[in-house]
């Protein structure tokens, strides 16, 4: 259960009425708490359904245009290093901006927050499919487009993640936090092949003007859902750098989870070029085309459904921190065997990719309900808004260096060094004591 800090803050919104710090960690027998300690409306499930039905078709709609925009690219330069660019542009921005969206997740309505940056993704991708349909494409553009979703993301994505504590009972907190992976898995299985299709036969156009209306879809479900909002009464009187103090003080006081973080930020830092150089994997190494990388994307998916299925089953166990290490080894092991392949080992690639996928599966969740466990709610923002920028920062930077190391030893060959790198990280990451002391 959440500790909460002793000052107090309040909760807005239609489910629950406003409260303080103080009456929250007094349990009520009466009424099922969530993972926050806050009462939880009985019809809590059909408010997750609400959400995440929106937020489902939102990813199936955003996944197609985002694969529609790396086969642009791919086909248009045929470049690591570009592919790269592209997604330091994604996801630089996230990391950047993150830390800002925590903050205003912590002093105003979550859900407002979440709507309008849902709302603000769906007009980019309406303006990039009129200037696309106009004939007006380009790279330049579609750096801009990928970097204006970025910054929605990172206003909703800390929103939501602070929410979703408030949502649910402890029980049932991994699983939730590892069904949007789910979701996002289910997502990338179709999407991916369905971008290519609209992108082939109606043209790139089409696929920004669905997402568009995924981004409207997703809006609608949030519209239906009641969901509260901690508002943070000394945060709204800090300047910005005392607000980011106070998120990385919630954190910081364990340890243990700091160091946690870092691991998986520097795991993430490793893996991150993966993303870049999937495509050109497929395309160079293999002599694939756009229909054999689709099927690369969608066996990354399948495995990914996999390991967040069995995670959603089996629950995660009571040790989360050393599933992240374990998680970590088999990632390497996978990855450096693929790049140990043959020009003619496609299936066998697709079968490792689908191993690597389902280790994956198994970081997000744990590390996302250990820093909910270990942070105080009102705070919650700032500190969700905190990781996401230390996995936001890792990735580029990660991808930077991997694209020009890709570049320069070949595709195969990187994926044999990125892979070792994994592996050595999980076999240190759960050796400190402050660490281990997470699962206890």
């Amino acid at each position: 259960m959440t500790e909460h800090s002793p000052h107090s803050f309040e909760v807005t919104g239609n489910a629950i009425p406003d409260i303080t710090a103080a009456e929250t960690a007094v349990p009520n027998n009466e009424e099922p708490l969530s993972a926050a300690g806050l009462p939880l409306p009985r019809n809590w499930l059909a408010i997750i359904a609400f959400i995440w039905a929106g937020q489902a078709v939102s990813m199936i709609t955003s996944y197609a245009a985002g694969y529609a925009v790396v086969w642009y690219v791919t086909e248009s330069t045929g470049s690591a290093l570009m592919l790269a660019i592209m997604n330091i542009c994604v996801m630089l921005p996230i990391g950047l901006v993150s830390p800002f969206g925590g903050i205003v997740a912590d002093k105003h309505n979550r859900k407002i927050i979440m709507i309008v940056a849902d709302g603000a993704v769906g007009a980019i991708s309406l303006v990039a499919a009129l200037l696309i349909l106009t004939g007006d494409v380009s790279i330049p553009l579609l750096l801009v487009v990928c970097m204006g979703r970025a910054v929605g993301q990172a206003f909703h994505g800390p929103a939501m993640m602070a929410a979703m504590p408030m949502l649910v009972p402890d029980k049932h907190l991994l699983r939730i936090n590892t069904l949007d992976q789910l979701l996002a898995s289910v997502a990338s299985i179709g999407a991916p092949a369905f971008g290519i299709f609209l992108y082939t036969t109606l043209g790139f156009s089409s696929v920004m003007f669905l997402d568009f209306a995924g981004a409207c879809v997703a809006i609608g479900g949030l519209a239906l859902a009641k969901i509260p909002t901690v508002v943070d009464a000394t945060a709204t009187q800090q300047h910005v750098l005392a607000n980011l103090r106070d998120g990385w003080r919630a954190i910081a006081q364990t340890r243990g989870l700091v160091l946690l973080i870092g691991g998986v930020t520097v795991g993430m830092m490793i893996f991150g070029p993966m993303s870049a150089v999937f495509p050109l994997m497929t395309y160079d190494h293999f002599g694939g085309d756009g229909y054999m990388a689709s099927l690369t994307e969608a066996a990354f998916g399948a495995g990914m459904l996999v390991g967040s299925g069995i995670l959603m089953a089996w629950g995660g166990g009571k040790r989360l921190a050393g599933l992240i290490a374990v998680a970590c080894m088999i990632v390497g092991v996978a990855t450096a065997a693929c790049g140990l392949l043959p020009t003619d080992g496609f299936p066998a690639f697709l079968a490792l990719v689908v191993i690597m996928a389902v280790a994956c599966a198994w970081f997000n969740g744990p590390t996302m309900t250990l820093t909910q466990r270990h942070v105080a709610d009102e705070k919650m923002g700032r500190a969700m808004g905190l990781l996401t920028a230390a996995m936001g920062l890792a990735t580029p930077i990660g991808v930077a260096i991997g694209g020009v190391l890709a570049e320069w030893i070949g595709i195969a060959p990187f994926f044999l060094v990125d892979g070792l790198a994994c592996l050595a990280l999980g076999l240190v990451m759960y050796l400190p004591k402050s660490v281990r002391a997470l699962d206890a």
